[in-house]
């Protein structure tokens, strides 16, 4: 895990951690009004550019920031995130304040009640800022089609976040808060993470409840954190999933599947990505993974077949509500047959046993978390990658199919772009995967591992 320079301009919290503030808040040198306000301040600076608010909620953040106060001058500590702002995406309920899905569909929406999610940050303690862009009902990776427009990558404002959690990761890079919560069904936190230069995690499948959260593909969708660091993302994993830290089980032994190259620079990065796994003593050995493609087709399948569940009534009333590239791909999606559908979950199940297996011989899995930069807003191509949203899923979507943790972490940065490492671990290995990010990234030296594009 590189340690990145931040984006030129990056506001407070790109240089303060979870941990770091929560220190400074029980030490009295900083309250939890205070952190407020600089988030609320950094949001209204970095909007105009970044894109990546659907709502702000200045007088919510206010509330909860002083009732945090109070409780610390009480003794009542609420843990680490008590006090700490977070943003929240725009597919997931909060109560009072309005959530959209990043649709013309539900552009007035204001739910009564929290998700389970969210509840459980603000028992942590945590201050809700505001609700973060996304794609459009989280259906789609590049993070530009939405009701509120697209979300701009902090790096460079004409490339992609990616998607769908595009606000998420870019509220989080440029320092507007310290952590924020997104989802992923089939790369949607882990995509934004690689390409805006965070940590995101994609929990097992169940691992967090999803009562409250609008539905992609219920049988592939998670709910999962984005932070600076492989540490306070784990500090949110475990307000969200309701589970106490365990420790992290002396991963060494390292898997690493060679990708396809599609970026011409990826060889070098993907060097530097290794390089950080044997400087931290991890033993990595390249491994194949069997079927690797017939999984990237099986995602395809079942995410296109139950996101059309999903929509199939509101298609039929009111389509001409979507963005036309979304409403174009739920009609790609209702061509999918019932028998691919069984087929495909068929297969998910037969490939299970294989993985789990290729996880006996190596304690976790690593390979590149995106294999392109962030390409242009708006772009569907670029050069030598004919297709930029397969390209933006194909080494995201196989975990998710198989329903496996999964985290991106930054490796480096090409061209002056972030790229990401994806680590993958067995069914419920969130804290080992994120011991091993953290480990990966006490061993880096206090410089980015910048990789120049060849020309």
């Amino acid at each position: 895990m590189s340690r990145l320079p931040s984006p030129a301009g990056a506001g407070y919290f790109a240089r303060h951690t979870v941990t770091a503030l929560a220190a400074e808040l029980r030490a009295g040198r900083v309250s939890p009004q205070d952190l407020a306000e600089q988030a609320l301040a950094e949001a209204a600076r970095l909007e105009p550019e970044l894109n990546a608010f659907v709502t702000l909620d200045a007088a919510g953040a206010r509330a909860a920031a002083r009732r945090a106060a109070e409780e610390l001058a009480a003794g009542v500590d609420r843990g680490p995130l008590h006090g700490i702002p977070v943003a929240v995406k725009d597919v997931v309920d909060t109560a009072g304040l309005r959530t959209t899905m990043g649709s013309r569909h539900f552009a007035d929406r204001v739910p009564d009640r929290d998700a389970t999610c969210v509840r459980r940050l603000r028992t942590a303690g945590a201050v809700i800022i505001g609700k973060t862009a996304t794609h459009e009902f989280a259906y789609g990776p590049t993070g530009d089609r939405a009701a509120n427009g697209a979300t701009r990558n902090p790096y460079r404002p004409d490339r992609m976040t990616g998607g769908s959690s595009s606000g998420s990761a870019a509220v989080v890079a440029a320092g507007v808060v310290p952590a924020s919560v997104g989802t992923d069904t089939g790369g949607s936190v882990r995509i934004p993470a690689a390409l805006c230069g965070v940590v995101g995690l994609k929990p097992s499948h169940g691992a967090v409840p999803l009562d409250g959260v609008y539905p992609v593909a219920p049988s592939l969708d998670t709910v999962g954190p984005l932070a600076r660091t492989a540490a306070d993302c784990r500090l949110l994993w475990h307000v969200l999933s309701g589970r106490t830290a365990t420790g992290p089980g002396g991963a060494r032994r390292v898997g690493w599947i060679p990708p396809d190259v599609i970026h011409p620079a990826w060889p070098q990065v993907a060097d530097t990505a290794m390089r950080c796994l044997a400087g931290g003593g991890f033993a990595v050995e390249e491994v194949t993974v069997p079927g690797a493609a017939a999984l990237a087709r099986a995602y395809h399948t079942i995410q296109s077949s139950e996101v059309y569940a999903v929509h199939a009534d509101r298609m039929a009333t009111a389509a001409d509500l979507y963005d036309e590239e979304v409403a174009e791909r739920l009609r790609g999606a209702a061509r999918v047959r019932g028998w691919e559908y069984v087929r495909a979950r068929d297969l998910r199940e037969r490939s299970r046993d294989a993985i789990t297996a290729l996880l006996r011989g190596h304690d976790l899995l690593a390979l590149p978390t995106v294999p392109i930069t962030a390409p242009p807003l708006g772009a569907r191509r670029t050069d030598g990658v004919p297709d930029v949203r397969t390209a933006l899923l194909a080494l995201t979507s196989p975990w998710s199919v198989l329903g496996l943790p999964a985290v991106s972490v930054p490796a480096g940065l090409v061209d002056g772009l972030p790229v990401g490492l994806q680590l993958v671990g067995p069914a419920g290995g969130e804290d080992l995967l994120l011991a091993v990010a953290q480990e990966l990234y006490d061993a880096t030296p206090e410089t980015d591992l910048s990789v120049p594009s060849p020309h």
